[in-house]
C-alpha cells in the first residue's frame, strides 16, 4: 500500500479511537501527553543514532542523481557520498520532528486541541518504521529497489518521485 495512503488509514482509525478517549479526564490527558513526548523523544534519539552511525560507517561511495527539474531551472545533476546524501536526509526527519512538536505545541497549548496528541504519537512511530534510512542502518536491509539511493517518495496518486 502506497506509504501516503496507509498514512491516511491509520490517521483515520486512530481518529475514530481518539474519539472514545475521555481526553476530559485529566489524567487520561497526562499520560496521552507522556506517550506523545515519549513518541517525540524516541524518534529524536533514533534520529540521532541514525546519525551517528552514518557517520560511523563513513561510506565515501560516490553518489550521483539528477533533481527533478523545478519550472525556473532545467534538471541538475548532482554529486555527493552516501555518507552526505544519508546525513542531509537524515536532517530533513530531524527537521519534520521538529515541525511536528511546534505545530503541537501551538495547537495543544495555545487552542487546546487533545485528540491530535494521540494521533501524532502513534504516527511518530509509524514514521520511524517507514524511514529508509533506518531499514537501512540500523535494520540492516540492502538499499536496493525501494531503498535505493535516491530514496523515492510516492505520490498519492501512485506515482514516484524523487525525494529532494
Amino acid at each position: 500500500m502506497n506509504a501516503a495512503v496507509q498514512n491516511m488509514v491509520i490517521s483515520l482509525g486512530a481518529m475514530q479511537v481518539a474519539r472514545k478517549i475521555p481526553f476530559d479526564d485529566p489524567i487520561v490527558l497526562n499520560y496521552v501527553r507522556i506517550g506523545y513526548v515519549f513518541s517525540q523523544l524516541l524518534a529524536l534519539g533514533t534520529y540521532f543514532y541514525l546519525s551517528r552511525v552514518i557517520k560511523q560507517k563513513n561510506d565515501k561511495t560516490v553518489l550521483r542523481y539528477a533533481e527533478p527539474p523545478s519550472p525556473l531551472d532545467g534538471e541538475k545533476v548532482v554529486v555527493t557520498t552516501i555518507r552526505d546524501y544519508d546525513l542531509a536526509e537524515t536532517k530533513k526527519l530531524l527537521r519534520s520532528v521538529y515541525m511536528g512538536v511546534a505545530m503541537m505545541g501551538v495547537m495543544h497549548i495555545y487552542f487546546h486541541f487533545t485528540q491530535p496528541l494521540f494521533i501524532q504519537g502513534l504516527m511518530g512511530l509509524k514514521n520511524i518504521y517507514d524511514a529508509p534510512l533506518v531499514s537501512i542502518h540500523l535494520l540492516g536491509k540492502p538499499a536496493v529497489d525501494s531503498l535505493a539511493r535516491p530514496f523515492k517518495v510516492a505520490s498519492m496518486l501512485g506515482g514516484k518521485r524523487l525525494s529532494i
